[in-house]
Formats: C-alpha cells, structure tokens, sequence
C-alpha cells in the first residue's frame, strides 16, 4: 500500500488502515526495537508505545513523509527515551542502595552499645525463659514449632516470650 494513501486514511480515522498499518510494520518494528534493546519485553513495549503514539496523533500525520521512516524513527527516538530514563533510575537505585548499605551495616556508636546491651541482658534470662526467646526470635521458629520442640505446650511458649519482653523492657529502660 502507498505510504501517502494509507496516512491519509489512518487521519481520516479508518480503523482498517491502522489494523493494516499494525501488520504491515509491527514485526519489523519489533526486530529493530529488539536489535536496540536486546530485551523482548523492552522491544515489545517500545512497539506498542509507537503504536499507540501513532494512533492518538494520527491526524497530524505528514503524508509527504514515509511513514515506515517515521515509525522507525519513533522507536528509535522511544528507545533512546527509556535508556536514559533507567540509566538515571538506576543510578538513583544505586545511591539508595549504597546509603542504605552504609546505614545498615556501620551502626553508630550510640546503636552498637544498645545492641550489645540487648545481647546481654538476653544472655542474663532465666534458661528456660531464654531458650525459648532465642528459639522464637533468633532462630524465627513458630510457637508451635517450639511447642513441638521443647514437648510443651504452646501456651507456654507464648507465655515465656512475654515474660522474656517483660524482663529485657525493665532492664533496658534507660
């Protein structure tokens, strides 16, 4: 089909000639999309966006141009697009993952001393309180699990980890 005569009928709102445009181009489309992004699903929706780009302003549409040039033009303009939109996402994601990093793992002074408090007083419960604190949140059991383990009930597993919240809360107060 003539490139003038089907941008004219894709401005004129036929819907046959955008299905038309679709089939005509879309698999090349897609080949060049994928030769940029080397991703199927990026080259996918790139296409797609080309498309739908294509449609919504099909009314300026030049029929003096070649309309696989600007469709592949558009992708190539998409592609570029998307690049530097997650290259500068991704070195956003870096920086928060970096500072994170460095927040999580270099505690400060103030944080180091609670902690080393909170495994003392930990090691200071009763021995059966203890085991059984330590089985729950150290060791991420279930109640049940416990129960199982130590052959008691499960209301004594739960009694026991509030017992143990109980003793680490008054003597970690200040």
């Amino acid at each position: 089909m003539d490139s003038a005569k089907l941008i004219n009928q894709l401005r004129d709102g036929d819907e046959k000639a955008f299905e038309k445009l679709v089939k005509t181009y879309g698999d090349s489309l897609f080949g060049y999309a994928l030769s940029l992004s080397g991703d199927h699903h990026s080259a996918s929706d790139i296409v797609q966006e080309v498309f739908i780009k294509t449609y919504e302003y099909r009314k300026k549409l030049n029929h003096n141009y070649s309309i696989e040039g600007f469709l592949r033009k558009s992708v190539y303009n998409k592609f570029i697009d998307n690049y530097y939109k997650n290259k500068s996402r991704s070195k956003l994601h870096e920086n928060y993952l970096r500072v994170l990093n460095q927040l999580v793992n270099i505690p400060d002074e103030e944080t180091s001393r609670r902690l080393e408090k909170l495994r003392e007083e930990i090691e200071n419960l009763p021995k059966k309180i203890k085991e059984i604190f330590v089985l729950s949140k150290t060791n991420g059991y279930t109640n049940v699990e416990i129960s199982s383990h130590l052959g008691i009930s499960v209301k004594t597993v739960e009694s026991n980890i509030t017992k143990a919240y109980k003793i680490l809360r008054s003597k970690l107060k200040d």
